[in-house]
């Protein structure tokens, strides 16, 4: 049974891995900073945000949407230098306006905390919502509510972040438009080594705001495509007795629990080439050679908090026409919404670019989830979206021309 606190309370946690969700009914940006003794963070590798999904370390990773964030938290990893770990979120909205917001402590699907903000007569636009903290060789965990006027930057100045933008990018920001962060001063070098310098611009692709375009390079260096969604979010009915529902279970063999989504991409290179890039029939990819895109090792076990990820070789950009990204639920609940789903694709230099997996058809568990195509050497990220039956049905759609054929992991 849950335990309800009010602001100032605290409660010892077990020395294990836990979840702190934090619950919106609005959209909001969530950070966990992990800090030192100083109560400041040692470097950029000590927050997670939007930008930078987990720590340096993996040992907390951030996965969720704007309404609804989990931080997975591995308690036993913890770095000793480490003495706390603050949750926080910030909105362009004062809370009054924002709505309540609830903290919960999980450990697995269980709720162990529940820490609920009152939003009445609140102006605050950010908040330090909890924190895990060290206490005589053990974990407690103390519900803050404490309030700042400033949004994200001056909440991760607070925890001594040091933020790579300024009002250019910030306006930037505000129009969903990328521009780089600013060039280094190689001169000082060795002496900024050890200061965390975040950028917390990002895109957000919607229906409304569906593409983006990237300039020309001569090399874009290595594109990172992150698949995140909540890997819990079928425990609830499995704990009611309700029998948990395997999408392509006529195809493949389903796991014990939890959901499994995985990622894939078509890929059409300039000479005519097409590839597909998949776990189903170990079709990994190359990153040095043809097609140039690899996906890294499938997470047969769908229970990895970073996710899946697909990597292209940006530096080979000119081979590539185009990269169709997608998504299939290989196992679990036949809800994208339910998933939590958000696809990340970093490019170096470039603020992270996202687009939310919550519109689905719950009938369909094929997702088309974005194009990259090159435009005279440029990158143009199109928002895609769109739900099928199975890959047959998104290849003919999209009239690549694949053979298909049932496949297994």
């Amino acid at each position: 049974m849950s335990q309800t606190l009010i602001a100032g309370a605290n409660a010892p946690l077990a020395n294990a891995k836990i979840t702190l969700r934090i619950i919106s009914q609005s959209p909001i940006d969530c950070a966990a900073y992990r800090l030192a003794s100083n109560m400041k963070v040692r470097g950029d590798g000590d927050m997670v945000f939007y930008g930078q999904r987990q720590s340096d370390d993996a040992s907390i990773a951030f996965r969720g949407r704007e309404t609804d964030g989990f931080f997975d938290i591995d308690l036993p990893t913890q770095p000793m230098a480490i003495e706390k770990v603050a949750v926080a979120f910030s909105a362009d909205l004062p809370l009054a306006q924002l709505g309540n917001v609830t903290l919960q402590v999980m450990q697995g699907s269980e709720v162990l905390l529940n820490c609920p903000v009152e939003a009445a007569n609140r102006n605050e636009k950010a908040l330090i919502l909890g924190e895990c903290y060290r206490r005589q060789g053990s974990w407690k965990f103390r519900f803050i509510a404490q309030g700042f006027d400033g949004g994200l930057k001056p909440l991760s100045e607070h925890f001594g972040v040091e933020i790579a933008d300024d009002s250019h990018n910030n306006q930037a920001q505000k129009q969903n438009i990328p521009t780089p962060p600013p060039m280094p001063n190689t001169a000082s070098t060795q002496s900024n080594a050890a200061k965390p310098s975040v950028n917390l611009s990002k895109v957000t692709l919607t229906k409304t705001q569906s593409s983006i375009n990237l300039k020309k390079k001569d090399n874009f260096g290595k594109i990172s495509i992150n698949l995140n969604w909540n890997q819990q979010a079928n425990a609830a009915s499995q704990a009611t007795g309700q029998p948990k529902k395997g999408l392509l279970s006529d195809l493949f063999k389903q796991r014990a629990s939890g959901i499994d989504l995985d990622i894939g991409a078509m890929i059409f290179l300039k000479n005519g080439e097409r590839t597909l890039i998949q776990a189903l029939g170990n079709h990994f990819g190359n990153l040095n050679a043809s097609p140039y895109v690899l996906l890294r090792a499938d997470d047969r076990t769908g229970h990895m908090t970073g996710g899946e990820w697909l990597d292209i070789n940006g530096s080979q950009w000119s081979q590539i026409q185009e990269v169709l990204v997608f998504a299939f639920i290989y196992e679990g609940v036949p809800n994208w919404a339910q998933t939590d789903g958000i696809v990340t694709i970093h490019v170096p230099e470039q603020p992270p670019i996202e687009t939310h997996l919550t519109e689905g058809a719950n009938n369909r568990p094929m997702c088309a989830i974005a194009r990259l195509v090159n435009q005279n050497g440029s990158i143009n990220v199109e928002r895609i979206n769109q739900y099928f039956n199975g890959h047959q049905d998104m290849d003919k759609a999209f009239g690549w021309g694949f053979s298909w054929k049932r496949g297994s992991k």
